[in-house]
């Protein structure tokens, strides 16, 4: 939908958006294009689409012949989507039943930046159900999900996504292609769901939120009350790793190694 559109469909919904839940609905189609280019969407392809809002994504995958189910927790927008030959779900996607999902699926969204995290808390470890996400975040969050060590950016999100997926940064979405505009530019993040390295992720996950809860402290420390004294600093010697190493400065591979070392 272009703004002239979606204004005059939400009129005749009675509706407006709503700050609480983040809805600020994409309304250029090129760039609606190059999201569904980017997440690779063809015809016959199964697609579960998060937070579908009024249904201009919605629309864009329908007409590329994708099979859709659409979940929106609006339920104004949740009705007014079976306009569209589509399965909606009208509730949250963080109690949508997984189970209903017919077959592997690719996940499409604009994602409501406020639960950003829970989402994909949720959905990234099911690699039995999904194989890639294709999200338009707030920049702020692509720059996070996509960080390289040594930045400010990286942090425990980045090493939860790297563990699940290999992440891409696509390209930016400037602030002018929704309505209401937001206060901040957007980006579109790429993840390809891989095999997760072979260690249980609740404990490995508990120690890298650990490390970073004081992240301009050095590891020996902030890690101090997991394990006996001495036995970080220990791991770091034994392993090569600088010992004043801040949580930063860790690629994946080398928190795993220590983690294996600790455990």
């Amino acid at each position: 939908m272009h703004l002239k559109e979606l204004k005059a469909f939400l009129s005749s919904l009675g509706v407006r958006p709503k700050k609480g839940l983040s809805q600020n609905f994409l309304i250029d189609h090129n760039i609606m294009t190059k999201l569904l280019d980017c997440a690779a969407i063809n015809r016959g392809e199964y697609v579960l689409e998060i937070g579908a809002g009024p249904g201009a994504i919605t629309e864009a995958l329908v007409k590329r012949g994708a099979e859709v189910v659409a979940v929106e927790l609006d339920a104004v927008f949740s009705e007014a989507l079976k306009r569209f030959p589509v399965t909606v779900y009208g509730g949250d996607i963080l109690t949508f039943p997984l189970e209903n999902l017919e077959r592997h699926a690719k996940v499409v969204a604009n994602l409501p930046y406020h639960i950003t995290a829970p989402i994909l808390g949720r959905l990234l470890p099911r690699r039995d159900l999904f194989s890639t996400f294709t999200l338009v975040v707030q920049e702020e969050v692509a720059r996070r999900m996509t960080a390289q060590p040594k930045t400010s950016d990286y942090s425990s999100l980045t090493l939860f996504l790297n563990f699940y997926a290999e992440v891409h940064y696509a390209f930016r979405v400037s602030r002018s292609c929704f309505y209401p505009a937001p206060k901040v530019d957007s980006a579109v993040v790429h993840l390809v769901l891989r095999e997760p390295p072979p260690v249980d992720p609740e404990p490995f996950f508990h120690f890298v939120r650990t490390a970073f809860q004081q992240r301009r402290k050095m590891l020996k420390n902030t890690l101090a009350t997991l394990y006996e004294s001495g036995a970080v600093g220990k791991a770091l010697e034994q392993l090569e790793i600088n010992p004043k190493a801040r949580p930063e400065e860790l690629s994946l591979e080398i928190f795993l190694a220590l983690f294996s070392h600790l455990s």
